[in-house]
């Protein structure tokens, strides 16, 4: 499975951002994509999964301002953010799992939040 991630950037404080992410290869059976970031000196954190089926759960700090959403069709996940902080500065990692419990990791995308 390849994840291909895009949509990040630099965005002021209380901006919007949309990040899109792709699958492709063996990608049958993919149960659960999302994303997790990472910032400078910290530990890689959840942000958002959805499942095929539609369930959903977020990290507690970004519960309210981000939408994770599905497109099964296209094998393509994504991530509304809005109401943008700094602290949201991070390396943002798209992520799938089969129910195997196998996982992939995309490259990554820099989100800056700055002014």
């Amino acid at each position: 499975v390849q994840l291909q991630a895009s949509g990040g950037g630099l965005v002021q404080p209380g901006g919007s951002l949309r990040l899109s992410c792709a699958a492709s290869g063996s990608i049958d059976s993919i149960n659960l994509m999302g994303w997790y970031r990472q910032a400078p000196g910290k530990q890689r954190e959840l942000v958002a999964v959805i499942t095929s089926g539609g369930m959903t759960k977020y990290g507690d700090s970004v519960k309210g301002r981000f939408t994770i959403s599905r497109d099964n069709a296209k094998n393509t996940v994504y991530l509304q953010m809005t109401s943008l902080k700094p602290e949201d500065t991070a390396v943002y990692y798209c992520t799938a799992v089969k129910p195997s419990g196998t996982g992939y990791w995309g490259q990554g995308t820099q989100v800056t939040v700055s002014s």
